[in-house]
């Protein structure tokens, strides 16, 4: 079981990109039909990242398996933990937006969904991940310990992976 559950310390940059926009065409598709699959599928989604990466969802597995290494793009990795609680935050939002849509309130669940587009916007056309960002302010006032993510804090540690990813030597 530990092989299943459990995040990747480092994440695909790019594979995050384009899950991203997954979540964006998934959600939009939402918006539009309000078809509760639809729902369904984005909130197993986020659940299935947070608790295993990319193993157990449908999405970034065809991310990460056929459409990334079929591009030119080169691996960027980035820590993973800050993607991870970006990952937490959609599945709070698509929580979020199941239990207003099962109160009879639709104007929330659009709401907290448009949210959940731009957010996932950013992340997949312009790479400013928001989750990332808030993780970041939370680790420097302690409310996310240090040792979470020690790539975060060690930037000459990030950039020397950085370096190794590409091939080139200090």
């Amino acid at each position: 079981m530990s092989k299943i559950i459990g995040f990747p310390r480092t994440v695909n940059e790019v594979s995050a990109r384009l899950v991203a926009a997954g979540v964006v065409a998934q959600a939009g598709l939402w918006l539009v039909t309000r078809n509760p699959l639809l729902l369904l599928t984005l909130t197993y989604g986020f659940l299935a990242r947070v608790l295993t990466g990319p193993r157990l969802s449908p999405l970034a597995q065809l991310v990460t398996k056929v459409i990334t290494p079929r591009l030119p793009f080169a691996e960027k990795l980035v820590p993973g933990p800050p993607k991870r609680f970006a990952q937490g935050i959609g599945l709070a939002c698509t929580s979020v937006v199941s239990i207003a849509w099962g109160l009879g309130l639709p104007l929330v669940s659009v709401i907290v969904m448009s949210a959940l587009i731009v957010a996932a916007s950013l992340e997949a056309f312009v790479g400013l991940c928001l989750g990332c960002k808030i993780f970041a302010v939370l680790m420097k006032h302690g409310v996310i310990p240090a040792d979470t993510c020690e790539e975060c804090n060690n930037l000459e540690l990030r950039w020397a992976q950085t370096r190794a990813a590409a091939g080139v030597s200090s």
